[in-house]
């Protein structure tokens, strides 16, 4: 081959080859070609999805949704049978009926010690009454024995009754006693009477909890994704029946750690997504993942073994989403998403529309 062709084919591969490479650098944003926009394909809408399931054992007798029907927060999704559970509920009440009687005749019960206290007070009284007299009488009995005026037998009386008298009023006092004793052992029973009224009161908050709870209903505003309980089927707590997906949506876009420098809270973004034919979206950077991806996996690397490669990490930012677009609302969590930002942009404003 001739030295013109040589050099025109060497110029040619030369050529061929700055070409690939400013490529690739252009591709990468690697110096010369780097600008101040961050762009990364790994990145998703995403939602709340909530799981829907029982907290009771039992059979589904109403499923009255269908598969991706939107509904409202309070919505009934499914009923499980509740004959038992109602029936637990009125044995819960019978019961709190019996607790406030038992606890309604204890405080007849100290009123009723409460005037044979009185009662017995009297009695103390009365006999304390009677012992003076025999004291008197037994004093005159002496006095008229010592003048002769009146006979032995006479004054033995006279003492016997005087010792009738005290014995009544220990007598007394002691039936004093025993009714203050019995008032005491009453009150004492009522603290365990009024702890059984709050304990059935509980019982019957409880079986009314477990009569709401055969109801599963939305806990909020959303679409339902694919109902798998079936009106027959035996359920068990936790048993998944359905979910649903709540309105509000945004986005995950992990940019690499070589990307992070300039980001910062409010700076707008821009995304497209894949399943709206790229069809463009604006958004806001709203806060950032307190930690790389690699760090929520189950099973972390361990770079402390073997050879290393280094890898660069991914850091988690979420975006909101503008809500004043065309075709917002059709966003759904899981559509792929490209997000970019242009880190050159003014100072933003981390302050974030409420929703």
């Amino acid at each position: 081959m001739s030295k013109p062709f040589r050099s025109a084919a060497t110029i040619l591969a030369l050529t061929a080859g700055l070409t690939g490479a400013a490529t690739v650098l252009y591709v990468w944003n690697l110096p010369p070609f780097r600008n101040s926009v961050q762009m990364t394909n790994d990145a998703y809408v995403r939602g709340q999805v909530t799981l829907l399931s029982p907290q009771l054992a039992g059979y589904l007798v109403d499923v009255p949704v269908r598969d991706y029907q939107r509904v409202r927060r309070g919505d009934l999704i499914a009923r499980i049978d509740d004959r038992i559970f109602v029936q637990k509920l009125e044995q819960a009440k019978a019961a709190l009926e019996a607790a406030q009687a038992e606890l309604s005749n204890s405080e007849q019960s100290q009123k009723s010690a409460e005037a044979k206290i009185l009662s017995a007070k009297a009695s103390v009284e009365s006999a304390e009454a009677a012992r003076e007299a025999a004291r008197a009488g037994a004093a005159r009995s002496e006095n008229l024995l010592k003048s002769n005026i009146t006979p032995q037998s006479e004054a033995e009386k006279s003492r016997a009754a005087f010792d009738q008298a005290k014995a009544a009023v220990h007598q007394a006092e002691a039936a004093e006693l025993v009714a203050e004793q019995d008032l005491n052992s009453i009150v004492v029973g009522r603290r365990s009477l009024q702890a059984s009224v709050e304990s059935a009161r509980a019982a019957v908050r409880l079986a009314e909890i477990d009569v709401s709870h055969t109801r599963i209903t939305a806990p909020k505003d959303g679409t339902l994704g694919e109902i798998t309980g079936r009106v027959g089927q035996s359920v068990s707590a936790g048993t998944q029946i359905g979910s649903i997906v709540e309105d509000e949506v945004w986005v995950v876009a992990n940019f690499k750690e070589t990307q992070f420098a300039g980001l910062q809270a409010g700076h707008e973004v821009t995304f497209t997504v894949d399943a709206l034919e790229n069809k463009p979206f604006k958004g806001r950077i709203e806060r950032f993942a307190p930690a790389t991806g690699s760090e929520f996996s189950v099973i972390k690397a361990d770079n402390a073994t073997g050879n290393f490669t280094k890898v660069a990490q991914r850091i988690p930012v979420r975006i909101f989403i503008d809500r004043n677009q065309d075709e917002v609302e059709r966003l759904v969590p899981g559509m792929s998403v490209v997000a970019q930002v242009d880190v050159a942009q003014t100072a933003p404003d981390p302050a974030i529309p409420k929703r």
